[in-house]
């Protein structure tokens, strides 16, 4: 497989966790989430400085996912018990978030080295392999666990109050449920996903950097719209599936662009032209539920 494909579906793997972190609040809670900005990098944050301690990098993802979860639920309880807007809730953490992020890593850059990642293939079950596909088998075996544990929640009790929350929260409330209580369940697993997904890239690069995280959220939305736009009519497909198959294209797109002469520097340039792209292309009703999401709601 030619390096550059097996790069950009990498990549749309990786990144494709934390579209599936949108996903849960974006179409199914309907919970504008700005933590992701922040989240994002504090995987990476996390990732890195364990690393360089010298703990498994495995173990390094877990520490970082549940580091997410902690994020989510600071802007839940900031939402829920303090009754901030939730647009704003979302942007306080991910600001706080900057200034943790720096004290995690004591600094804006970490090089990694010759630090064991979880894409160190010298010996193993993948020696012999290009290190090209073995690093893809990693991170789509990293995005599958993900997304079978994201359908396999939604599946249960509280993933249909998740659900019906976004829906329908008078009917949550009448059945007895905490709609607080449900928002922040799931505030705290989409920033886990975004902040595994962040432990994972800056794993794959062999560094951080503290404005890795800047347009994230946007990076996102673009994947799961153009997710919807061209897989949404496609029955039995699952919402996670839509998530990375969105995110690889998002990639490709970035790919061509820097391949007919853009350069790094163009890169949020030619996000947010490929978002409006997306938008002009979603149906109408994709449109009117990100004006929907944007709004800043009054009620808790």
């Amino acid at each position: 497989m030619d390096v550059l494909i097996s790069g950009i579906i990498t990549q749309g793997f990786i990144y494709g966790i934390m579209s599936m972190g949108v996903i849960v609040t974006y179409l199914v809670l309907d919970f504008p989430d700005m933590t992701v900005d922040g989240s994002f990098p504090l995987g990476a944050a996390v990732a890195a400085s364990l690393l360089l301690s010298g703990v498994n990098p495995w173990l390094c993802c877990i520490a970082a996912f549940f580091a997410g979860t902690l994020a989510g639920t600071v802007t839940g309880i900031l939402h829920v018990k303090l009754h901030i807007k939730n647009l704003l809730s979302g942007i306080i953490t991910m600001t706080a978030l900057y200034s943790i992020n720096l004290h995690l890593t004591g600094k804006p850059n970490l090089f990694l080295g010759n630090a064991v990642t979880i894409f160190t293939f010298e010996n193993g079950l993948f020696a012999g392999i290009p290190s090209s596909i073995a690093t893809l088998i990693v991170a789509f075996l990293i995005a599958m666990v993900i997304k079978f544990a994201l359908d396999w929640f939604m599946k249960t009790k509280k993933g249909f109050l998740v659900r019906t929350v976004g829906d329908n929260p008078q009917l949550v409330a009448s059945l007895g449920q905490n709609i607080g209580a449900v928002k922040i369940i799931a505030l705290a697993i989409a920033n886990g996903f975004a902040a595994l997904a962040g432990a994972v890239i800056c794993q794959y690069q062999q560094f951080f950097d503290i404005s890795m995280g800047l347009g994230t959220i946007v990076m996102g939305l673009v994947a799961v719209i153009i997710g919807k736009t061209v897989f949404g009519r496609i029955r039995l497909i699952q919402l996670s599936t839509i998530a990375i198959l969105g995110t690889i294209i998002y990639r490709a797109t970035i790919a061509i662009a820097l391949n007919i002469g853009f350069e790094s520097i163009d890169l949020k340039l030619i996000t947010a032209v490929v978002f409006v792209i997306a938008l002009v292309l979603s149906s109408s009703e994709i449109k009117e539920s990100i004006v929907r999401l944007f709004k800043v709601k009054n009620n808790a």
